[in-house]
Order: structure tokens, then sequence, then C-alpha cells
């Protein structure tokens, strides 16, 4: 069992800071200087065990990495720098010493590499379960923040990288398998696009949500806000070597790059005449974007079209909790 101020101790000693911080870990509240006329972006996040990890599946510096970038894909999505993170941990007593340090560590280090700063948070014993609870902020020009509301009928609709690794690895590992390294990285330590997410927002594109929650259900809260529909064609959805071996041995695993979840993609609407410019923005920093479908005038519903031009409703999906009895 770890005494709590000192844990603090430890804590403060690896926090990464930045120059907006005037006061940091150590005071009643951490005190920040955003940049002169931007705006605040602030989210938080709740990773709980036995609901969106098991100890047993994903070690304690990947489960710290992980809960850094769940957060930031939040601000990506709204084209938001990300300047601060504060975190609070439910620790339970079967949780060792040296798992508590490697997951403030993972955290720290992938909070560092985006250089975003740790400024405080809490720290409290629990009860039976490992609790992990994340509050990011962030800053953006007026300008350029994207919501989900923007999306016009005639727009593109375009997605970063590749869908259903995640919730492919997460398969596996329900049926006790190891899943392939590159799809198990995809899962356990998923990457915010950040750098895109504000280069996109610069660009001026419509509307942009990130992949929490698998491609349809998101997609459906980009078209409720903006009160359009959307046709996607579902051979251009992008997908790695790994998922498409899979799915050569099991078809109705295409259903993950539909609404498995934990893609932390970003699924965006853009001007059909300036897709070309963003997908050439986006190689420049290494990122694929791929055009799967267009918004149209039909609002919130949803058209897959196959590769033989058949078209059929989107049947619901995506995660959601069911929260209370």
């Amino acid at each position: 069992m770890t005494d709590e101020f000192r844990l603090i101790e430890r804590i403060r000693a690896l926090a990464p800071s930045c120059l907006e911080v005037e006061e940091g870990i150590g005071d009643d509240c951490a005190v920040l200087n955003p940049p002169a006329g931007e705006r605040l972006l602030v989210t938080s996040d709740l990773l709980l065990e036995g609901v969106h990890f098991r100890r047993d599946w994903t070690c304690a510096a990947d489960l710290g990495a992980k809960s850094v970038a769940v957060n930031l894909s939040d601000l990506a999505a709204m084209g938001a720098r990300p300047l601060a993170l504060v975190l609070g941990l439910g620790v339970p007593d079967d949780f060792a010493a040296g798992q508590l340090d490697a997951l403030i560590a993972g955290f720290c280090r992938t909070a560092a590499d985006y250089g975003v700063a740790l400024v405080g948070g809490d720290t409290c014993r629990s009860q039976q379960f490992l609790t992990v609870a994340v509050t990011a902020f962030g800053t953006a020009a007026p300008g350029r923040i994207v919501r989900r509301s923007g999306a016009r009928a005639g727009d593109c609709l375009l997605v970063s990288g590749e869908l259903g690794d995640s919730a492919l690895a997460l398969r596996l590992l329900q049926r006790g398998e190891n899943p392939p390294p590159e799809i198990a990285e995809r899962h356990h330590r998923p990457r915010a696009r950040v750098e895109l997410g504000k280069r996109l927002a610069a660009a001026g594109i419509h509307a942009m949500i990130d992949l929490s929650d698998g491609l349809i259900g998101d997609l459906g809260h980009i078209l409720a806000a903006s009160g359009v529909g959307a046709e996607i064609e579902t051979a251009k959805i992008p997908l790695s070597g790994a998922f498409r071996r899979a799915l050569a041995d099991d078809p109705g695993l295409f259903a993950l790059a539909l609404g498995g979840g934990e893609d932390y993609e970003l699924l965006l609407a853009a001007e059909a005449s300036g897709v070309a410019g963003l997908q050439a923005l986006a190689a420049g920093i290494g990122v694929r974007l791929s055009v799967i479908g267009r918004v149209v005038d039909e609002p919130r519903a949803i058209w897959l079209v196959d590769a033989d031009g058949e078209r059929r409703r989107a049947e619901p999906a995506g995660f959601r909790h069911a929260i209370g009895k």
C-alpha cells in the first residue's frame, strides 16, 4: 500500500509541463495561461476496470498511455491543441506499487509525447476496481473550432487510418486468443490524431468527430447535429492487412469495422472540391485519409452501398453504456 502524499510526490516528479502552466501540481488548483484570444476546450473520460479494460489483458503502462490518448482524441476532433491534463485514480488494494508506478510512467511519457502538461488530480483508495479518470484541456482560435453540426448535403465523408483493428483485438482477447501485435497495439495503445485534427481544422472542413464508439454510431452523431444523412461505400472503408486476413476467414467480422469502436480515428465532412488537398495534407504527416461516402439530404438516414451498388439501410451499431436500471 502506498501513502497518498508520497504517491502525489512521485507523480509530481514525473509530470510533464509546458509554457502555459503558471502553477502545476502542489497547490489547491493549477493555474493555466492559455494563448490570448483562444477558446478553452474541455473534455473528460473514465476508464473503469471490468467495463473498459481488464488487468489481465492490459498492462499498467499501456493503460496509462491509453487514458491520455482517448481524451486527447476528443480535442483532436475539434481541431484543438492539447494543453493540460488532470488525472484521478481510484486504486484497489491488490494493485501493486510497481503496477501503479508503471501506470503513472505510461501516462506521463505519453502526455510528454504530445507536449501536454499534467497539472493536477486526485488519488484515493478503491474498494475493489481500478478507476482512471482524466480531464483534458485544449485551446483553439474561435474560427478554427470544428463541431459536429456543420456537415452539408454533397460533402464527402473521409476517415483517417484504418478501422476495426481495436475491436478485432478485443474479440480475440474475449475468445482467449492473443491478437497479432499490430492490432493489439491499436487496442492497447491507440494514437490520438492531434496534429491531423489541427491541420484539418485550419483547412476549413465542415464537421468532425473521433471514432470512439464505432463508425456507424459516431457518424450518427454528426448526422443528428447537422440534420442530414449519409451514404457509405462499404468497399472503401479502410482496413489493415491483419484485419483483411481475418476477414477472409470470417466475413462476419466486417461488422467490427462498422461498429466495433475504439478506433480513435477522425471522421470528417468536407467539400468534394477540397478532398485532394486534404489527402495531401494528411499524407504529409504520414496519415492515410480515405473517402468512404457522402452526405445526403435525408436527415439521420445512413445507407450502406456495396461494391455492386446495392443500397441498404444501416442497422444501429456502435457502443453505448446502459446506465441505471
